[in-house]
């Protein structure tokens, strides 16, 4: 177990490492482990020398020109500059709050721009406000389409948080795929298969190799196939790409730029780097913020009194699990897994940091 003030600190070193400006680090940093609090261990420090092999491709700009290049009083398009996804996201989020404040909504496209680490933190920044937050983001074409064999989209997530008056927050974050990639990742790490239903291979046939990637095969949309409904993960994960990248002008489908810097960027590119789209909508631009919040408590008051089916112990609301993660690993620490530990003691040779 390793303390999240130690991981902090080490992660912040290396954003400085990168170049990165004091603030943008910190920024960096608080977004890249708060996946590790809440559990999404693929999304956290696991991912760290991912952006620094990014950074030391070229394909990250560690001091962007973050700035909004088209502009209504409810949206704007914002250029990340080549940013981190970690710093520009969050500083687009702010632009969406910051209109929602002025006119009730705020909605923010993302171009040129990198991988933003978890959908949730962003969609979470809007309950400060007592907002509803909406956080999404394109990827690296790792997903086949249904009845296709070619990887054509990411594993796009989509997240919504929805403030509550007593109850926790309401937070929903998930991929628009089976499973993100790194549950695939995790899977190596610690030598599992897959379950079935995750992955296909390069010849569309059902696959449990968490290595299929390697081999040509594609991550599936949820539902897996078309008798369970992955025509609905399909169509979810178009509705991000289309919002995130063509809105916005960054590139979409199989022209998304690869997280990991050893691929190629493809020619020809319709857009500029990755897109997120994100919303955040004033409770009282509805009805009053007090009584919307009391219905929210009776709502999540509501699920969790359901009957539960035999074998679990209680009904969960979305963000449940996240929740009661953070709540632990911020007294107990961050378990890190022996290869993560191994990437990080190298990035630490790298910059000269103790882990």
């Amino acid at each position: 177990m390793y303390p999240y003030q130690q991981l902090f600190d080490f992660t912040q070193k290396v954003f400085l490492g990168m170049g990165c400006p004091p603030e943008d680090a910190k920024l960096a940093t608080e977004v890249l482990l708060s996946a590790d609090l809440r559990g999404v261990d693929s999304h956290g420090v696991a991912r760290l020398s991912g952006y620094v092999r990014l950074w030391e491709a070229g394909r990250i700009n560690p001091t962007p020109n973050i700035r909004v290049v088209h502009e209504t009083p409810s949206t704007a398009t914002v250029d990340g500059d080549a940013g981190l996804g970690l710093v520009v996201a969050p500083r687009a989020m702010a632009i969406a709050k910051k209109k929602a404040e002025q006119v009730g909504t705020g909605w923010v496209s993302v171009k040129n721009s990198n991988h933003f680490g978890i959908a949730g933190y962003h969609a979470m920044m809007a309950l400060q406000k007592d907002m509803i937050g909406i956080a999404m983001t394109n990827a690296s074409p790792l997903v086949a389409p249904t009845f296709s064999t070619d990887r054509m989209l990411g594993t796009n997530p989509i997240a919504v948080a929805v403030p509550a008056k007593n109850q926790p927050a309401f937070v929903a974050d998930l991929a628009t795929a089976a499973a993100a990639n790194g549950k695939l990742e995790i899977l190596q790490r610690k030598e599992k298969k897959a379950p079935l239903g995750w992955i296909q291979t390069k010849e569309g046939q059902e696959s449990t190799n968490p290595n299929e990637l390697k081999d040509g095969g594609a991550l599936l949309p949820l539902g897996s196939d078309r008798d369970h409904g992955s025509h609905k993960g399909y169509a979810l994960s178009a509705v991000v790409d289309i919002l995130s990248a063509v809105l916005s002008g960054a590139n979409y489908g199989p022209w998304v730029p690869p997280f990991v810097a050893f691929l190629p960027v493809a020619d020809n590119l319709p857009g500029e780097g990755i897109g997120h789209f994100l919303g955040a909508m004033r409770v009282d631009a509805f009805r009053p913020a007090d009584e919307f919040k009391e219905h929210m408590d009776n709502w999540i008051g509501t699920f969790r009194s359901a009957h539960v089916v035999k074998g679990e112990t209680a009904v969960l609301i979305p963000g449940d699990p996240e929740r009661v993660t953070e709540e632990i690993r911020m007294i107990q620490g961050i378990p890190l897994l022996p290869p993560v530990e191994r990437d990080l003691e190298a990035l630490g040779q790298r910059f000269n940091i103790k882990l």
